[in-house]
């Protein structure tokens, strides 16, 4: 079943589900954010579906909106061994790059292991003006052919409540360094 938009209490929401429409969420994110005229905020463990960080690459490379966000470092750490390994993806690296040296931060987690703590960011959250996506989907290629849910919720509210809510949070860490 395809989304299907719904009023909810006066507010606009669609649901989404993956691995199903899971390109097509990608997609509609980023076009939501290449929308946006004050703000994109992002809270999310990493950021590897290309619309999404093609989107981003633009908007911090252009300098006209404010756009800023966490992400957990050693997963960004991993995402950027990973794509060095395989030439078929090393295509985003200039995009992760520029996304990240824009105003984003990176949580210093314990990197996964057997017996580990598991204090990763995991927060998903994109707000774009007073468009949230909120839910499962941590923005990743991977995500979109996951078992997934998002809620697209058109609310000023929340958008101003979740945006803040992530400006707290980028606060706490670092900028992110990515090494080469």
């Amino acid at each position: 079943m395809a989304p299907k938009r719904l009023h909810v209490d006066g507010l606009l929401v669609r649901p989404w589900f993956t691995p199903g429409y899971g390109e097509d969420l990608s997609a509609r994110i980023a076009r939501q954010i290449a929308r946006a005229k004050q703000r994109v905020r992002i809270c999310s463990p990493v950021i590897t579906a290309a619309p999404v960080l093609a989107t981003l690459a633009q908007l911090v490379s252009e300098g006209k909106l404010d756009v800023a966000g966490c992400l957990d470092a050693p997963q960004i750490e991993g995402v950027v061994y990973q794509w060095h390994q395989n030439g078929n993806v090393a295509w985003k690296l200039p995009l992760l790059e520029r996304v990240v040296g824009g105003d984003f931060t990176g949580k210093p987690s314990t990197p996964y292991g057997a017996g580990t703590v598991h204090d990763f960011v995991h927060a998903k959250i994109v707000v774009a003006d007073d468009v949230v996506f909120s839910g499962s989907f941590n923005l990743s290629r991977s995500g979109e052919q996951n078992a997934e849910n998002v809620l697209e919720i058109h609310d000023p509210v929340l958008a101003e409540h979740l945006s803040s809510y992530v400006d707290e949070v980028r606060r706490l860490y670092p900028p992110i360094r990515l090494a080469g």
